[in-house]
């Protein structure tokens, strides 16, 4: 006696339904992910403006500078260990203003707190 066997494979109903659970997951991973990304840009923009104030801070203590001074970026590339002023991972740009006040970005959020 022959037992007769389907068809191998899956039907139409099932595909679609694995590509519409896989539509929903990507739907709901997507939007977490840029949420993501924009939290860490605005995490290492303000690390970044801590390391800006600390090198500002360090300037004026060894260079006894007083509150009213500004100083340029090469003045504070000795203590970012040589290198240039960071760069805003959000393409802001960096306002080292006078030594008594904090560095700004012109990024939105990107506010020391």
């Amino acid at each position: 006696m022959r037992i007769k066997r389907g068809t191998a494979g899956f039907t139409l109903v099932e595909i679609m339904i694995v590509v519409a659970i896989i539509g929903l997951l990507a739907a709901i991973a997507v939007p977490n992910f840029v949420q993501a990304r924009t939290t860490a840009r605005t995490n290492s923009c303000i690390n970044n403006l801590r390391l800006i104030d600390a090198a500002k801070e360090q300037y004026a203590l060894e260079n006894d500078k007083d509150s009213a001074t500004t100083p340029v970026e090469a003045d504070l590339t000795a203590y970012l260990k040589g290198a240039a002023l960071p760069t805003c991972p959000a393409s802001g740009t960096y306002t080292i203003d006078a030594i008594g006040t904090d560095p700004t970005c012109d990024q939105t959020g990107h506010v020391l707190p």
